[in-house]
């Protein structure tokens, strides 16, 4: 029995997008865990990477191609108009092919998908578990229910991620770049990859919460440093390579197994920079581990500032106050961290002058990279019930789900996006002061890398002669 698995994530660049940043460059861990999974229990398995085809047309040929006895779409809320055309293709070319999705969008909405025509089985959550046992009884002749419920793995009996599982597919397609995954900022040099330690996230932001906990559980799992280091050894023998990136949610949530990970990772002889996700209240906590994760590696953290009001910040109940934010900046410039900075304009009973908080604050920070979002209301999170009760929301369809901060596409009532606009301008311009130091360390790291060239090129000269 062959299975299909479909990553359906065209939305934001379409067709024949690959290896065109983040949302374009970067596998579904979700997809390749599974596939792994599938392939552990002894079932073919492939995949259709829509944003490797070059048109729905190009999709038909692909399904008729393959012929799977299965087919598997995953679906998040933006990508739920793709993700429901693969399987209406799919019924349509293929009707004796059993259709399944799973993902976070049928596990939050379940009622949206649950009568349609297009669909033969819904999975739930996590379905590492709950899928290999689906195909085993399918390939027995047995029922399965239409609706599967999770089952939360041991994040260390599963088998590693299969990279492979993305990248020969990409190939097959004409992929041909230098790095496995689409490096994304200068610190982080090509061949460049992505790992994923563990679930859950422990805070109570309204924008996510209770979401994640709905997909995941109330508890973080993590898997054991020795489970992570086996990956990277993987990954360093089969890609080699120079850098990489924690998909984590927020991988420092857990002191002790970050202090552990570095200690492991360092005695492995890695020396590959990193970056990964914080909040600013545990980056200001927890200084010596800042300090330890830059000397293993980190190059950047990925910070969920916000907001620079206190207000806003408790009414999505971020748990961080504005001074927690310039904090947690200031130890990250103490440390050569590069600061990769989340935030939010347009967010529900935000005022105009809430929002120039926001501004003055990021010229504080004056951050590496900004990471600017238009509030929108994602379903599963209190903040979405929120304006659905207040009658807030304007997204008309999935598409609106998007987090890029487009003027044309308004959120949420109430919100001036014509001020916005501005403010999404003016929040990344950098003072004068700030670009001057910005020239400065330029130069200086220029210097000190002719510095060491000149040195390495005098100790050679001086050995020869």
């Amino acid at each position: 029995m062959r299975t299909t698995l479909v990553y359906p994530g065209i939305t934001g660049k379409g067709f024949d997008s690959l290896g065109q940043g983040m949302d374009s460059g970067w596998i579904s861990h979700g997809l390749a865990i599974l596939a792994a999974c599938v392939k552990q229990k002894g079932f073919a398995v492939d995949l259709i990477d829509l944003r490797a085809l070059r048109s729905w047309e190009d999709y038909r040929e692909q399904l008729l191609g393959r012929r799977p006895d299965v087919l598997g779409v995953s679906m998040m809320s933006v990508d739920y108009d793709p993700g429901m055309e693969c399987l209406r293709i799919a019924r349509e070319v293929l009707p004796q092919a059993v259709t399944v999705v799973g993902g976070p969008h049928p596990t939050l909405m379940l009622d949206e998908v649950r009568d349609s025509p297009y669909i033969d089985h819904i999975f739930l959550g996590e379905a590492e578990i709950t899928f290999p046992e689906f195909l085993m009884r399918q390939q027995a002749g047995q029922r399965s229910d239409r609706v599967i419920p999770s089952v939360h793995p041991d994040l260390d009996a599963l088998p590693l991620t299969d990279h492979e599982f993305f990248l020969q597919e990409w190939r097959q397609r004409g992929y041909n770049s230098d790095s496995p995954e689409a490096p994304f900022v200068e610190e982080l040099p090509p061949p460049f990859v992505t790992i994923i330690t563990g679930r859950g996230c422990k805070y109570n932001c309204s924008y996510c919460q209770p979401a994640e906990r709905f997909i995941f559980g109330r508890t973080v799992r993590q898997r054991s440093v020795a489970n992570v280091m086996a990956e990277l050894q993987e990954l360093r023998d089969r890609y080699q390579f120079r850098s990489f990136m924690f998909h984590d949610d927020c991988l420092t949530e857990d002191r002790d197994w970050v202090m552990a990970f570095c200690r492991a990772y360092r005695s492995a002889g890695f020396r590959q920079p990193f970056f990964c996700q914080s909040r600013a209240d545990i980056i200001v906590k927890n200084e010596d581990m800042v300090q330890l994760m830059a000397e293993s590696g980190l190059k950047g953290y990925f910070i969920g500032f916000e907001s620079g009001s206190d207000r806003v910040l408790r009414f999505i109940r971020k748990g961080t106050k504005r001074r927690d934010n310039l904090e947690a900046a200031r130890i990250c410039k103490k440390y050569g961290i590069a600061i990769w900075a989340n935030y939010m304009l347009g967010l529900p009973t935000e005022t105009k002058e809430e929002v120039m908080e926001t501004i003055s604050m990021l010229k504080e920070i004056d951050p590496d990279y900004y990471s600017p979002a238009f509030y929108t209301p994602h379903p599963g999170s209190d903040l979405y019930d929120y304006c659905i009760e207040n009658s807030l929301s304007l997204i008309q369809s999935h598409h609106g789900y998007r987090r890029n901060p487009n003027p044309s596409e308004p959120k949420i009532k109430g919100v001036d996006y014509a001020f916005l606009r501005w403010a999404l301008v003016e929040s990344q311009r950098r003072t004068l002061p700030n670009q001057l130091k910005r020239v400065a360390r330029r130069w200086r790291r220029r210097l000190a890398r002719s510095s060491g060239l000149v040195h390495r090129l005098w100790q050679r000269a001086s050995v020869g002669g």
